[in-house]
């Protein structure tokens, strides 16, 4: 039976169901960025060099570029539901961080459970990184889909109402846990259990993601219970085709709003993945304070993202945000290739930037996009932007090691700050696209989050 008022219609509970889908990705983003500030500290510990790390970092995207595994998760999440498609692929992610964090610890490098296996094949390769990357890989394949599942999530409790803020807070919890990463991980190098307790830490926190999940399915269940089920709002012509996914790549707004998702986002998520040993080589700072900077841009995204969702949804303007964040980006990425202007100032301009887009491109989406469909078209964007997410963390190791003799003591990060920089560049020029597009396709992007043009 179908209620005038549903729970999504209580402010408070609303703002809980945000708060509660928001930890389980703070603590996905926290596991994400736990191993950044140790880049050092792998290398002396496990062997790694800068093309091990970036091949680390970029593993997490192998299964959603080449198993396209966030376009079938949203397939499957509009097909199956929230509940079931979302405590999947969050068990995903717990299993992944902790097979990571057992392929460093102490135990399995004396020789535990499958390192043996892991010593037989690829001898180029040390059991220990193998191990890490197998476990990074099972994180990523759950990852992704889990954000997918969260963002449809907030579209389903917030449209038509505070969406953008919305998404605004959920974007600020998820970097608030990215910058606690940042400040606790090299903090903990010397705890009683050794390095590794900074990545058993992570591991844990996302297996509580897990069970705060499980808490969030009842109330899911609570509000489906008060509307037509899936089954019955989907006529049989409204269902999931493959051509769906045809005439998503037919749109040119969808199409310039990822093709910005994928070049802005790899011009920050891998750079904040070697900035923390960037800091430390370019400007001489310790390892702690090097991940206190870093923390700054996850800090800054905390509280300015929330700040511009309100505004998109009272003012709108949200392909003229994207702009602005575009451009602060290339200028930010320039000046830390060439200046040695305080890494302290231009992260949190970077930060500014790191809000604005997010805070914009993701309600923009659920105006250009059907809600029966908002699962695939999230999950079709996560996956283009996992190829970048793939190739520039791996191009970034590679183009260091390139560009620094064996033995260099403090590495040169020039050549591979101005590639994040072409890239973002690149996501400017779409960001124009975009707007000019969107002139033509009447979506009206620069409308307020709850209007349509």
């Amino acid at each position: 039976m179908i209620t005038t008022r549903t729970l999504r219609d209580k402010t408070w509970l609303r703002f809980s169901i945000l708060f509660i889908v928001g930890f389980v990705q703070a603590t996905n983003y926290y596991f994400y960025d736990a191993l950044s500030p140790l880049k050092s500290v792998l290398e002396k510990e496990l062997g790694f060099s800068s093309t091990d790390f970036g091949l680390f970092v970029s593993v997490y995207s192998v299964p959603n570029v080449f198993l396209l595994m966030a376009v079938l998760g949203g397939v499957i999440l509009d097909r199956l539901g929230i509940r079931r498609t979302g405590f999947l692929f969050v068990l995903f992610m717990a299993i992944g961080s902790f097979i990571t964090a057992y392929g460093a610890s102490d135990y399995y490098r004396e020789g535990g459970m499958f390192y043996g296996f892991m010593s037989s094949f690829l001898p180029g390769y040390s059991p220990e990184l193998k191990m890490m990357l197998f476990g990074r890989f099972l994180y990523g394949l759950g990852a992704e889909t889990s954000i997918v599942v969260i963002s449809k999530i907030i579209v389903k409790w917030f449209k038509g109402k505070e969406l953008a803020l919305a998404f605004g807070l959920k974007i600020g919890m998820a970097r608030g846990g990215s910058a606690l990463a940042f400040i606790i991980s090299p903090r903990l190098i010397n705890a009683p259990g050794g390095w590794t307790t900074s990545i058993w830490l992570a591991a844990f926190l996302v297996g509580a993601g897990l069970i705060v999940f499980m808490v969030y399915m009842l109330q899911d269940y609570r509000l489906d219970r008060q509307t037509i089920t899936k089954e019955k709002l989907l006529k049989k012509d409204e269902m999931f085709r493959i051509s769906d996914l045809g005439k998503l790549l037919m749109n040119r707004s969808f199409l310039y709003v990822t093709a910005l998702c994928v070049t802005f986002y790899s011009a920050v998520f891998p750079f904040l993945s070697f900035s923390a040993d960037f800091f430390l080589n370019k400007f001489g700072f310790s390892l702690e304070q090097s991940g206190d900077i870093s923390a700054f841009l996850p800090i800054g995204t905390t509280i300015f993202t929330p700040l511009f969702g309100l505004f998109v949804d009272k003012r709108g303007k949200s392909a003229t945000l994207m702009i602005y964040g575009s451009l602060l980006l290339v200028l930010v990425h320039l000046c830390f290739a060439f200046t040695y202007i305080t890494p302290y100032l231009l992260m949190v301009i970077l930060g500014i930037a790191f809000s604005l887009v997010p805070a914009a491109m993701w309600p923009a989406v659920a105006k250009i996009v059907k809600e029966n469909r908002i699962g695939t078209a999230y999950g079709l964007m996560f996956s283009i932007q996992n190829i970048g997410l793939w190739v520039f963390p791996l191009l970034a190791g590679i183009i260091l090691d390139a560009s620094n003799p064996l033995g260099t003591v403090r590495l040169d990060y020039t050549g591979t700050i101005i590639m994040f920089a072409a890239l973002g560049l690149a996501g400017l020029v779409f960001a124009l696209l975009l707007r000019r597009e969107d002139k033509v396709s009447g979506y009206g992007l620069e409308l307020p989050s709850n209007k349509k043009a």
